[in-house]
């Protein structure tokens, strides 16, 4: 098969979609190799188990999650991204209908995992040049949607940014104190995008994207880096 793509290659010197293609298959046979030593977690030590909560029903499941973000992290993958909850309102984070309910199983699931995701990474060392992030699409109303659910609000909400280049314990901006809009030092969708990629040495005001017949920004014409938050 290595010769035929050669002698294939050879005749058309200027197209690189066969190479691009090997490369791609290359990719994913490594990636399959990998994945059955990444997933083993025989080897992990049984306080690191308990640290993520994998041996309790309401951390389990994230707490494994958060365990294989750390050692795809080690592995040296470059961007992973854990998920927490699942579609619809049950068992999840979108609680239109019952937060008493809903709110406090699916905050308990990820509560511990997280913070081992964060422990772990700094007591090896990795946390200096790993850049956390923790966000969500949007906050819930301070009112209530029905009997005692909670109607979407992108006028304030959390994330959280931890590791590389990242000052510890300082926050940023107000809510109202109704926590229903920002009230102090908003900032958008923008902002967070060029505070990333500041973070990963990159200038948002330069990096752009042909598209539609213009190059575009990733934050458009807007977009500030949240200094405050900088080491």
């Amino acid at each position: 098969m290595r010769e035929l793509n050669a002698a294939h290659a050879a005749e058309r010197p200027d197209d690189s979609r066969l190479t691009a293609r090997i490369e791609s298959y290359e990719l994913a046979a490594k990636l399959q190799l990998a994945a059955p030593g990444l997933l083993d977690l025989s080897g992990e030590s049984e306080p690191i188990r308990q640290m993520y909560g994998l041996g309790a029903p309401a951390t389990a499941d994230f707490g494994r999650n958060c365990l294989l973000a750390r050692r795809m992290i080690e592995r040296g993958v470059r961007f992973v991204q854990v998920w927490s909850g699942h579609g619809g309102g049950s068992a999840n984070w979108d609680n239109h209908g019952d937060i008493p309910k809903e709110l406090g199983f699916i905050a308990r699931s990820m509560d511990q995992p997280a913070a081992a995701l964060l422990k772990d990474l700094k007591q090896r060392g990795m946390l200096e040049d790993t850049l956390l992030i923790w966000t969500t699409e949007f906050g819930r109303m301070p009112f209530s949607q029905g009997p005692v659910g909670r109607d979407h609000n992108g006028g304030t909400f959390v994330s959280w940014f931890a590791g590389a280049g990242i000052k510890a314990g300082v926050s940023h901006g107000e809510s109202d104190e109704w926590s229903w809009k920002a009230a102090k030092d908003a900032t958008t969708c923008y902002d967070f995008h060029a505070t990333i990629l500041h973070l990963l040495g990159i200038d948002h005001e330069k990096l752009t994207f042909y598209h539609n017949g213009i190059n575009r920004r990733l934050t458009d014409v807007h977009g500030h880096v949240i200094q405050e938050v900088l080491a």
